[in-house]
């Protein structure tokens, strides 16, 4: 393949990726939804591969690049850091409005992966940049809905969570537990015990679970908020790992 005509056909790869999330968004039960997240999910858990379907499917496309180009660059930063913030997100809004945590992650990560990979991994023209920016919009909105269901506040605190910012994390999850919105609330508590327990500060934690139970009423007992945490903290590791994050945050 010519390394020219493979920078310059990103913009291929977000039709390919908006295809992919129209059929995720819809929820239909089709061969094509079940591989793809069957895809999705074994990626994003994956220990060495640590690479998300729409990653792979644009790195694909740049394979032909020179490993120096800022094309190259840009889609591995910018899937990186849109899968993370992505897939902590995804995974923060199912533990506010329920569903299954590992499944909502991994459509976030589809979502911030391949918005950041495609715009992230194009230069060159105007017109390229134009068809690129066009094709991830969808992506870019489904995104944007996932940040508005927690808030800025604690979006932002369990993306600085995943990158062991502790401190960053506690301080907007705190801005957050103030909001007038009970969903915002919810959201901030839950980064807040997911980071204390991220600290080994787990009584701390399991402190604020009586403020879950009374704000959620899928959350009946400390048992279902333990499970909840358990869950969310297993698959915190998995997203870092994937990621070529440390698993687990140095002391």
């Amino acid at each position: 393949m010519d390394p020219r005509a493979a920078c310059g056909d990103l913009h291929r790869v977000g039709t390919l990726v908006l295809s992919m999330d129209h059929r995720l968004s819809k929820g239909t039960k089709t061969v094509t939804y079940r591989f793809i997240l069957q895809r999705v999910r074994r990626a994003i858990l994956a220990r060495a591969a640590g690479v998300l379907i729409v990653t792979v499917l644009t790195m694909t496309a740049l394979g032909g690049c020179a490993s120096e180009s800022n094309a190259s660059r840009g889609a591995k930063e910018g899937a990186t850091t849109g899968a993370v913030a992505g897939a902590v997100g995804g995974m923060v809004t199912a533990l506010v409005f329920g569903g299954n945590v590992a499944d909502a992650a991994a459509r976030g990560a589809v979502y911030g992966g391949s918005t950041g990979a495609v715009v992230g991994g194009m230069s060159g023209s105007k017109r390229d940049k134009a068809e690129a920016a066009a094709q991830v919009d969808a992506n870019e909105k489904r995104l944007e809905d996932l940040r508005k269901k927690i808030g800025d506040d604690a979006f932002d605190g369990v993306v600085a969570l995943a990158k062991c910012k502790h401190e960053v994390a506690i301080a907007n999850a705190k801005v957050a537990m103030q909001s007038s919105k009970r969903d915002y609330r919810l959201a901030g508590l839950w980064v807040e015990v997911l980071t204390s327990a991220d600290q080994r500060r787990e009584a701390e934690a399991r402190a604020r679970f009586p403020e879950i139970i009374k704000l959620d009423k899928k959350v009946k007992t400390d048992a279902d908020a333990e499970a909840a945490m358990r869950r969310s903290m297993e698959e915190l590791g998995d997203i870092r790992e994937a990621y070529a994050l440390p698993r687990v945050c140095p002391a």
